[in-house]
């Protein structure tokens, strides 16, 4: 059997990762320089509702177009005289207050995919909407630097196409510890002991063997270095908060990755929109305070730049069943200390100028916000892992 062949058919019962994906990891030696910089990646799963979450509150069109849903000043939080923030982001305020938080509008690129799936891929890959690519453009940063295999971790029991390269993959781990035992059952305990046998090192096997050789070591290293730093925290007790916690473990620890992957699910408000995003947003909002509040008291928050994105936005026109329908250009929210703009990065969208299918124009690419990280905070060569050349912004 080819290795391609035997790998595409190799899995693991952990259920921690996606065993071809963890395996390419392992394929190439790792000597790249570590950075102290990080980049925490949250994507608010769904297409949530930007203009419902950034609100215009003194706009007559936004109040017209969505007579049941549109969200009166009392269930706001004012951030300027135009502008409030949802009401269940209240736990952000005293970071907002602080200049930790920046909020890009208008962020999308052009001819908008309105699947889930496709706009997904899009936002992933950081594809034009008409090309469609095999790898990630974190999955690319990590080919470009060559970094170890734990130098991207999606806190999932499957990897995301966002952290697939193409000679090197992102790791998929839900917790360490089980990550670390899974590596010493009996199974890969035999693989190891047998590797010595020159017969089978020359085999096609010899190549999974070094693989799991390497998968050993670094479920080693990843234990090693966070079982010494347990969180004192109090996370909401739901999937997010255990994905946060897990990540501020990761970072306070000291370990090697420079980029974290985490997701929320559940904002597709076709109907009845409001009580739902009231509940997310408020998730969302509450462990995002606990989690930066838990860097800030070990000292790791300095070097921690927070993305939070949703696939597309929604329509501005409210539907029959008290929702929105899927949408094109939304609001991306960037938390950290070194903050150049904080608060409101650009103007809300004009809702009085919208595309012929009534959604807004997008007026930033969301391209544009990982070159600024891929080359201000990273400090990376942005465009060869872009595959081209876009603007830098100044939140950086």
């Amino acid at each position: 059997m080819k290795r391609r062949d035997f790998l595409k058919q190799s899995t693991f019962a952990s259920g921690m990762f996606f065993v071809p994906q963890f395996l390419k990891a392992f394929e190439h030696n790792t000597n790249s320089i570590f950075s102290n910089k990080k980049v925490v990646i949250i994507q608010l799963k769904g297409g949530n509702d930007g203009l419902n979450t950034v609100v215009p509150f003194n706009n007559d069109i936004y109040y017209q177009q969505r007579n049941n849903i549109a969200l009166k000043q009392a269930d706001l939080f004012k951030i300027s005289d135009e502008v409030g923030l949802h009401t269940s982001l209240q736990p952000l305020q005293k970071l907002y207050d602080k200049g930790f938080l920046s909020i890009i509008n208008n962020v999308g690129y052009p001819n908008p995919n309105l699947s889930h799936f496709r706009a997904t891929d899009i936002w992933q890959t950081a594809s034009d909407s008409n090309e469609f690519l095999q790898n990630g453009w974190v999955g690319r940063y990590l080919d470009f630097i060559k970094g170890n295999p734990y130098t991207a971790i999606e806190v999932d029991e499957s990897l995301s196409l966002m952290m697939k390269g193409k000679t090197q993959n992102g790791l998929a781990i839900t917790d360490s510890k089980m990550f670390y035992n899974s590596m010493k059952a009996p199974f890969f305990n035999n693989v190891v002991s047998n590797y010595n046998d020159a017969h089978l090192s020359e085999h096609n096997l010899g190549y999974l063997y070094n693989t799991m050789i390497d998968a050993k070591s670094s479920a080693k290293h990843i234990y090693e270095k966070t079982k010494t730093k347990n969180s004192s925290a109090e996370y909401p007790k739901n999937l997010f908060g255990k994905q946060l916690k897990n990540i501020s473990q990761f970072i306070n620890s000291g370990l090697e990755t420079q980029v974290y992957y985490a997701g929320l699910s559940g904002f597709d408000t076709h109907a009845n929109q409001t009580n739902t995003q009231a509940r997310l947003l408020n998730l969302y909002a509450e462990t995002m305070e606990v989690f930066i509040n838990d860097l800030q008291k070990n000292n790791t928050f300095d070097d921690v730049l927070i993305l939070t994105f949703s696939e597309f936005g929604r329509r501005v026109k409210q539907n029959e069943s008290k929702g929105t329908d899927h949408g094109t250009a939304n609001n991306v929210f960037l938390m950290g200390k070194n903050l150049k703009n904080q608060g409101l990065y650009n103007s809300l969208p004009n809702l009085a100028n919208l595309d012929k299918n009534g959604n807004l124009k997008y007026e930033i690419d969301f391209r544009e916000i990982y070159a600024t990280i891929l080359d201000k905070w990273l400090k990376v060569d942005d465009t060869a892992i872009l595959n081209k050349s876009f603007s830098k912004l100044g939140f950086i």
